[in-house]
This record gives C-alpha cells, sequence and structure tokens, in this order.
C-alpha cells in the first residue's frame, strides 16, 4: 500500500537561491568607487586605513570562530564588508591601531558575541564608529582638506553647524558631489557612492525604501528648518555632506538589523531622517547618521511586530 507523507513545516518554503557570499560581494563590488575615491583624495592613509580595518575584522572573525570550535565564516566576506565601511566611517587621521581595535570591537562584541552573522541587533561598522568616537573624539573629528598635507579643515556640517560668518566658508557644492572636501574615507564623494548605490539597486541587493525616504526626509526637514527662517535652510549642503548617503544606501539597508516588510522599511527610513535632522540641527554634534541609524535598528523589532501581516490561518478567533 502506498503512503503519502506530507511534511508540514514552518515558514520559509522557498528559498531564494542567494548566497551570502553573493551578497556581501556585489556589496563590496559596490564600494569599489567609493573605495577609488578615498585612494585618490587621501591616498597613503586612506589605503592604510582601509587595510587595517579589513584585516582586523577578518582575523577577529577567524580566530573568534577558532575559540568556539566552529568553522572559520571569513569566506563569506561579510568581514570584508564590515571592515571596509568601517574604513569608510574613519577619518585619514585615525592612528591605525585604534582602527585596528575597531574592527576587532565590531565582530567580536557587535557581532559573534550575539551568535554571529544575521544575529547582530545593530550595525557592526556604526557601532564600532559610536564606540571609538566616545573613546578617542579628537582624532575621529579631526580632519584634513585632500590633496593638502598637514592641513587641517572643518566639514561641511561643522560649519553648516556653527552659523553665521562660517556659512560663507562653505565649498561649491560641486566638490561635494565630487568628493574633494574634508570627512571621512567614505563620506567625500557623493557621485562615487551612488554610482555603488545603483549597482546596488539593479542587482537588487537592497530596495529604494529606506535610502529614498531617509534622505527624503532629511532633505524636507533640514530645509523646513535650517535656516534663520521656515523653508530657507541649506538643504542641498545636508543631503551631499556627511555620511547621509553611505549610511542610506549601504548601513541601514542591512538585511540583519532592518525592517522585513515595506511598511516597516518606510518607517525606518522616516524615522533614521528624523533623528538626523534632529542631532544635525539641535543636537551637540554636526552629524547624525550613525546614531540615528543605531537607535532605528534597535526599534526594528518593534517596528516588524506591527507591520508584518497576520499569517494565514494564525488570527486566533474572536
Amino acid at each position: 500500500m502506498q503512503q503519502n507523507n506530507l511534511l508540514v513545516s514552518a515558514s520559509p518554503h522557498i528559498h531564494s537561491g542567494e548566497k551570502t557570499r553573493k551578497i556581501m560581494l556585489d556589496v563590496i563590488i559596490a564600494l569599489i568607487p567609493a573605495t577609488l575615491a578615498a585612494l585618490y583624495f587621501f591616498q597613503l592613509q586612506a589605503a592604510l586605513l582601509i587595510l587595517v580595518t579589513i584585516g582586523s575584522c577578518v582575523f577577529a572573525e577567524h580566530l573568534t570562530a577558532r575559540i568556539r570550535k566552529k568553522a572559520s565564516p571569513v569566506n563569506d566576506l561579510s568581514a570584508v564588508v564590515t571592515g571596509l565601511l568601517l574604513a569608510f566611517n574613519l577619518s585619514p587621521l585615525v592612528p591605525l591601531w585604534v582602527a585596528a581595535l575597531g574592527g576587532a570591537f565590531a565582530i567580536v562584541i557587535v557581532k559573534q558575541l550575539f551568535g554571529g552573522l544575521g544575529h547582530n541587533f545593530v550595525n557592526p561598522a556604526l557601532a564600532a564608529r559610536a564606540f571609538l568616537m566616545a573613546s578617542w573624539p579628537v582624532p575621529m573629528t579631526t580632519w584634513v582638506t585632500p590633496g593638502v598635507d598637514g592641513v587641517s579643515a572643518a566639514t561641511p556640517l561643522a560649519l553648516l553647524k556653527e552659523g553665521g560668518a562660517a556659512v560663507a566658508q562653505l565649498p561649491p557644492l560641486v566638490n561635494l558631489f565630487m568628493g574633494k572636501i574634508g570627512g571621512c574615507l567614505g563620506e567625500t564623494s557623493a557621485l562615487a557612492l551612488l554610482l555603488g548605490a545603483a549597482y546596488l539597486l539593479w542587482r537588487r541587493v537592497i530596495t529604494w525604501e529606506i535610502p529614498v525616504v531617509f534622505i527624503g526626509t532629511v532633505g524636507l526637514l533640514t530645509w523646513i528648518l535650517g535656516g534663520e527662517s521656515f523653508f530657507t535652510g541649506a538643504y542641498l549642503y545636508h543631503l551631499l555632506a556627511g555620511g547621509l548617503i553611505l549610511g542610506a544606501f549601504f548601513m541601514a539597508t542591512d538585511y540583519t538589523t532592518s525592517p522585513m516588510t515595506t511598511k516597516g522599511r518606510v518607517i525606518m527610513g522616516a524615522g533614521c531622517g528624523l533623528l538626523t535632522a534632529v542631532i544635525r540641527l539641535y543636537g551637540g554634534y554636526p552629524e547624525g547618521v550613525s546614531y540615528a541609524i543605531i537607535l532605528m535598528n534597535l526599534a526594528v523589532p518593534l517596528i516588524d511586530r506591527f507591520t508584518i501581516p497576520q499569517s494565514f490561518g494564525g488570527a486566533k478567533s474572536a
């Protein structure tokens, strides 16, 4: 007698076929234009920081796996992505040993202690940046003008924060778009970041909701509230300067720390934009992207709870 076995299991029932390594490789490819821009503008300093952060992340990932007696996950390239994103969040003047500590913190404390890839509750690179900002604020907030050795310079966001006569020192918008300004390695060239973002969208690695709503919210709020009177804010500088484009496309969209539904991603984008604008306009720091994303990462479980639709047959009868 033929017996038919019906196997029932929890969702998901369909596997996309996407591998972690393939996704991470796409992210690395998308970051190549910004990496080349950083090497062009900051030269040897950028190259050393990128090598140190990637190396420390990969080494920490491998060492932690050996200590836990598990297979080393370095081949999935997630540690390489974390190291590269961390380097993009550092000033070119950060000492190499500080950068190495940041990489180890991102992997060991933020990622592996919570179970590894897919279990971290905040973005590892941003958490490491926050740790370094709290521990070594001076090198983390000291900038140089690209191509001018040893000459410190205020970032456009710092000039906007200072206001008054400082606003007259703002660089042309074309400099922000191309990257000839002081800032973190990955914050300078908006063009390079947008090229990478277009690749991620084309490859469908990310969706548009978080970055578009994030950037749009910052632009709208800084235009309305960022000037001496309503609707006079220098919103284009807020859009092109700082880590907004980097954060919106490459870090707020992290699969592990972003909502699973379209509605949830819209909420996260709006929340990130609101927090960024509030910190930039009224907080003590000229930049707020990192802290905004971290705070919204913490809210993701709550967002998912109220935006994930009820499964068919899962609702209890009244």
